[in-house]
C-alpha cells in the first residue's frame, strides 16, 4: 500500500535482523527499515556496502543495539548523515558480562540483549520513543502497535515459562558461542560455553567438556549457523544428545526462544 503524498515513510536503519522485526512491529507501514549486518554475516567484523552507506545518508533514525560492528561504524554513520538521530535501544537494560569473559567483546558485555523477552519490552519502548520523536503525527498509530507488541511479548514469555515449568532451576545447557545469557538468567538456567575466546577448543579441552556435560546431565547442545559445529557434534555423539542450530540473529526471535526452551525442557 502506498501512502498519500506528504506522508513519506520514516527511514530507519538498524544493525541486526531481530531489530527489523522489532521496528516493523511498532512502525508498521509507516517505516522503511534498512538493515546493516546482512543475514549470514557476523556482527563482529561486518563492513557496510556502498548501497548501505547510501541508505544511511537518507535515514532519519539509527537504532543502535550495542553489537560490535557499531563500535567502528556508528561514528562514520554519524559523520555521513549529521541529521540522523542515533537512538541507543539498550538504554535501561542491565548488561551482563559475556560468559567466560569472551575477549572479542570490548568491555566483556554480552550484546545479545534481545534473547530475553523482558529486554525486548525495553527495546520496544526505546524504538517507540524514537519513532514518535521524529513522527509525532503518527503517535496514535505507533502506540497501538507498541501496545499490541507488548502483549505479544508477554504471551511469548508465558509460553516459555509453561514449557520450562518442570525444568529444575539451574538446569544447564551447552552452547558453542555464549549468546543466550539473558535468556538463561530470565528463566533460571545456566549456559555452558564450548568455545574459548571465540576459538574451537583443543582435543584435551573437548574431553573435559564431555566429562562436564556428563556430570551436568546436559540435554542439548546449541550451535549457531555462523560457527562450525564439529566440536559440538563430537560432544553430542559421545553423549547421545541432539545438536541444534539456533542463531541469536534469527528475525523470528519469538519462535527461536520457544524452540530453545523446548529443547532444554526435553
Amino acid at each position: 500500500m502506498t501512502l498519500a503524498l506528504g506522508y513519506a515513510k520514516v527511514n530507519v536503519a538498524v544493525s541486526v535482523l531481530p531489530q527489523v522485526t522489532f521496528v516493523k512491529a511498532i512502525g508498521g507501514e509507516k517505516v522503511e527499515v534498512a538493515l546493516m549486518v546482512e543475514p549470514g554475516h557476523s556482527p563482529h567484523a561486518y563492513e557496510p556496502k556502498p548501497s548501505q552507506m547510501r541508505q544511511i545518508s537518507k535515514a532519519q533514525l539509527y537504532f543502535a543495539i550495542g553489537v560490535e560492528f557499531e563500535k567502528v561504524w556508528l561514528e562514520r554513520f554519524a559523520s555521513q548523515n549529521r541529521a540522523m538521530k542515533i537512538i541507543d535501544t539498550t538504554q535501561n537494560i542491565t548488561k551482563m558480562a559475556m560468559a567466560h569473559d569472551d575477549h572479542h567483546h570490548e568491555g566483556g558485555f554480552d550484546p545479545h540483549i534481545w534473547t530475553s523477552p523482558s529486554n525486548v519490552k525495553i527495546i520496544a519502548q526505546n524504538i517507540y520513543d524514537g519513532l514518535i520523536g521524529v513522527d509525532r503525527a503518527n503517535e496514535a498509530y505507533y502506540k497501538a502497535n507498541f501496545e499490541s507488541f507488548l502483549s505479544k511479548i508477554d504471551s511469548v514469555d508465558s509460553s516459555i515459562r509453561e514449557i520450562l515449568k518442570n525444568t529444575p532451576k539451574g538446569a544447564k545447557f551447552m552452547v558453542f558461542h555464549p549468546a543466550w545469557g539473558y535468556f538463561a538468567t530470565s528463566y533460571g538456567l545456566v549456559q555452558l560455553p564450548i568455545e574459548v575466546e571465540g576459538k574451537e577448543p583443543k582435543p584435551q579441552a573437548v574431553a573435559q567438556l564431555i566429562a562436564k556435560a556428563k556430570k551436568e546431565s546436559i540435554k542439548a547442545i546449541f550451535t549457531a549457523p555462523e560457527f562450525s559445529d564439529t566440536v559440538a557434534k563430537t560432544i553430542a555423539d559421545e553423549l547421545g544428545i541432539a545438536v541444534l542450530k539456533l542463531s541469536p540473529l534469527n528475525p523470528k526471535w519469538d519462535e527461536n526462544l520457544i524452540e530453545l526452551a523446548k529443547a532444554i525442557a526435553q
